[in-house]
């Protein structure tokens, strides 16, 4: 009640003034209205079946499961749900509203409100998803003191929808966050023309038109989950230079890098879509772009190796492994000597590779094969 009386209230107070016009309630406290009727509904129909139950002994467990099983099952489950999508939306959008003076301004007078016993805005952001798990454990306690089998049997019924719905949310926000990730790298990731990327291929001025703009579309969507990313080296014969790998469940992304002082990306963009990590929120905010170094390797194509000890100090190398890209006749038509910034982390992305080479093969082998298609046909990576 904190976060909508001296939060929520006031903002609307202000906005009603017009001030702070273009801050977007929902985005920032999502359904917190409707949590906080549900919750006011929940509680009264609780105290009151308290009350009953003080009057008449006989009825008191019978009215405590009626009104647990209505509550959680038309109401409270999918209203926390609807609040906990929001949330890691909300704190993103939070953060970019901070470094607004004006907003700043209504933070610091809210926060000294005594009600908010020093804490701030995201800190109570969050109670109510804190609050939603820790409804099985209190439900499981009412179990414990259960006189009956009946009761126990009823109330095991409403933990169970509980803990169902928690692990519904999970998916949800699993996917949310992963929708929210391919939405992200299809506007950063940048695929340079074939003549760009490969300087063996030439192709006149006058013939580049006839060569379509490639659409990430077409390689990057929301059906594929982003499984690991990060910033590694790429040894070159010349040079190292860095490079940034994105590892989605059927292929491998090897990309550079660009920092673009002309291009940033739009306030509407960063609020929908939340960036992965930190390293990635900062390149996004400097505006940067990755460009992809070579071809996509399917994981279907790829072998890994890792570079001992010995060998690889006598190359000059630190935490090194190689990544080869093959074709369909087994011949290696790319290599890429990769080096981590750490041991540990070279055995996780070599870890994470071969997991999702092993995790696609099998998806692969359990797929019906058409009777129309050979055994032998090729998939659309070379």
């Amino acid at each position: 009640m904190v976060l909508k009386e001296v939060f929520l209230s006031t903002l609307n107070s202000l906005q009603s003034s017009d001030c702070l016009l273009d801050v977007d309630v929902w985005r920032l406290f999502a359904n917190l209205n409707e949590l906080c009727l549900v919750s006011f509904s929940f509680l009264t129909s609780l105290l009151k079946g308290i009350n009953d139950s003080w009057a008449n002994v006989d009825k008191s467990m019978t009215s405590l499961e009626t009104i647990l099983t209505k509550h959680f099952k038309e109401s409270v489950c999918h209203c926390q749900q609807k609040y906990c999508l929001n949330y890691s939306s909300a704190v993103f959008y939070l953060d970019s509203l901070k470094q607004r003076e004006d907003f700043g301004t209504y933070l610091k007078w809210c926060e000294r409100n005594e009600q908010c016993k020093r804490l701030h805005l995201s800190d109570m952001l969050v109670a109510p998803m804190q609050r939603f798990t820790r409804y099985p454990l209190l439900l499981k306690n009412i179990w414990k003191r259960s006189t009956s089998e009946e009761e126990k049997i009823a109330l095991q019924s409403i933990i169970k929808l509980v803990e169902g719905s928690i692990q519904d949310l999970e998916g949800k926000v699993k996917w949310l966050h992963n929708f929210q990730t391919v939405q992200q790298l299809q506007e950063m990731i940048v695929w340079p023309p074939v003549w760009e990327r490969d300087k063996r291929a030439f192709i006149p001025d006058n013939l580049k038109h006839v060569f379509k703009q490639t659409s990430l579309e077409n390689l990057i969507s929301s059906n594929q989950n982003l499984l690991h990313e990060g910033r590694l080296n790429l040894t070159g014969s010349t040079k190292v230079q860095e490079v940034y790998l994105f590892l989605f469940d059927d292929f491998l992304l090897i990309t550079k890098n660009k920092r673009s002082k002309k291009k940033s990306v739009s306030s509407e963009q960063a609020t929908l879509c939340p960036p992965v990590n930190q390293e990635l929120q900062t390149m996004l905010k400097d505006g940067g772009t990755f460009h992809v170094v070579d071809q996509p390797i399917s994981l279907d194509r790829v072998l890994v190796k890792n570079i001992d000890q010995l060998n690889a100090t006598g190359c000059g190398l630190r935490n090194a492994f190689i990544v080869m890209h093959q074709n369909r006749y087994q011949q290696c038509i790319g290599v890429f000597i990769l080096q981590a910034q750490t041991e540990s982390s070279k055995k996780t992305w070599i870890l994470e590779i071969e997991k999702a080479a092993e995790a696609l093969s099998r998806s692969e082998t359990r797929k019906p094969m058409s009777k129309n298609s050979p055994s032998w046909l090729e998939s659309s990576q070379i």
